[in-house]
């Protein structure tokens, strides 16, 4: 059964460090066997189909296998999230904040390797950053920031390293997950 992955890399292409030009990420994706290879953006995002069932281990190993590619290809470890097309429609369906009201730039969504768990981010005190604000979902932390995610002082406290110690995070403003979403969609 051919299922649709999209590949989000965290932390490249930033500042001309960690540089991984997305035709030679194609090639990796492509070299390990994937079909229908396409990026967005030079930021790490890529859409692929592969023979694989869609369940949590096919995703750990997808995940694992292009990692090790990205290592070998490339010399430096880059962390990677593997989603469904369903988890990324059902993130977007689920966004607690009005989406289609709101300029990408202002919502973010920020993938987990795991869960959201409520206790993680029980200390942060949500009305001392006000207007700011984020929500809890499968996997991910829906943050609205008005003035951009560069100027928000919230997203500093979400990304220390005591809040998500354990978890690879990776951001994308909601441009891109709209764009995520209708790349991955399986007509």
């Amino acid at each position: 059964m051919t299922q649709t992955y999209a590949l989000l890399l965290r932390g490249i292409n930033v500042s001309g460090h960690r540089k991984v030009p997305m035709a030679e990420l194609r090639s990796v994706l492509e070299g390990l066997g994937h079909q229908d290879v396409r990026t967005y953006l030079q930021s790490g995002n890529a859409v692929f189909t592969t023979d694989s069932t869609g369940s949590p281990a096919s995703t750990d190993t997808l995940t694992a296998e292009i990692e090790d590619a990205i290592e070998e290809r490339f010399g430096f470890r880059v962390d990677c999230l593997v989603r469904d097309a369903g988890y990324l429609a059902a993130v977007a369906g689920a966004c607690p904040f009005p989406a289609a009201e709101l300029e990408g730039k202002q919502l973010h969504a920020l993938y987990l390797s795991g869960p959201a768990d409520a206790e993680r981010f029980a200390a942060i005190d949500r009305e001392a950053y006000r207007p700011e604000e984020f929500a809890l979902g499968d996997r991910v932390l829906y943050l609205y920031v008005p003035e951009g995610l560069g100027r928000s002082r919230l997203a500093e406290v979400l990304a220390r390293p005591s809040v998500v110690r354990g978890l690879v995070v990776t951001a994308r403003n909601w441009n891109t997950v709209a764009k995520l979403v209708e790349m991955t969609r399986e007509d």
